[in-house]
């Protein structure tokens, strides 16, 4: 009797269409809690509880792997920013608080030696977190970043990314609140 024609156990229920979600969702918590170099297809399959296989055959390797993870990074952090419309403080903090809520998939999104840049879906998900980003500098009323976007936009994300990666690497006081002192630190910036 193959294995199938049981009843079904929570490992098949897997093969309902989130399979590939169980995967990524899992190499998320790995990378949060050892690094994207510590991680094995292998290992990842067995830490989600689905047959050797199943990571290769929904991403052929780590880099397909990581692909697809700084892909549903840079979505979920787009739809975040959009969340936080119109307001640059909101959008700050929401970019900080998507960094601190999911340190797997960020710390996968800006390391680009793990994943496939060109890939079509990662740069339409990349550019609309970018954008997300933008139209909230797009609110301030300082002059300078009036008359300097770019700049301004550049400012603003050194600002969270730098907050955020200085925050989950323990490199500053974690013992603050972290939106409270994004929100005093975006201020000084941005007049804000």
């Amino acid at each position: 009797m193959s294995r199938y024609d049981g009843p079904m156990s929570s490992r098949d229920t897997y093969h309902h269409g989130d399979l590939k979600a169980t995967i990524l969702a899992e190499a998320a918590v790995l990378v949060a809690e050892r690094g994207a170099d510590g991680l094995s297809l292998r290992e990842l399959a067995r830490a989600a509880g689905v047959s050797p296989a199943a990571p290769a055959h929904h991403f052929t390797d780590r880099r397909g792997l990581f692909t697809a993870l700084a892909t549903e990074g840079f979505r979920k952090l787009a739809d975040v920013l959009a969340a936080a419309r119109p307001d640059f403080l909101d959008a700050a903090l929401a970019y900080v608080r998507f960094a601190l809520d999911h340190p797997g998939h960020y710390s996968v999104m800006f390391d680009k030696q793990l994943y496939d840049a060109a890939d079509c879906e990662l740069v339409a998900a990349e550019t609309a977190a970018g954008a997300e980003l933008a139209a909230g500098v797009g609110t301030l009323d300082d002059p300078r970043a009036k008359d300097d976007p770019q700049a301004a936009a550049l400012a603003a994300w050194s600002l969270v990314h730098g907050f955020s990666l200085l925050w989950l690497n323990n490199a500053i006081d974690n013992d603050s609140d972290p939106m409270a002192t994004v929100h005093r630190v975006a201020g000084m910036l941005f007049g804000s």
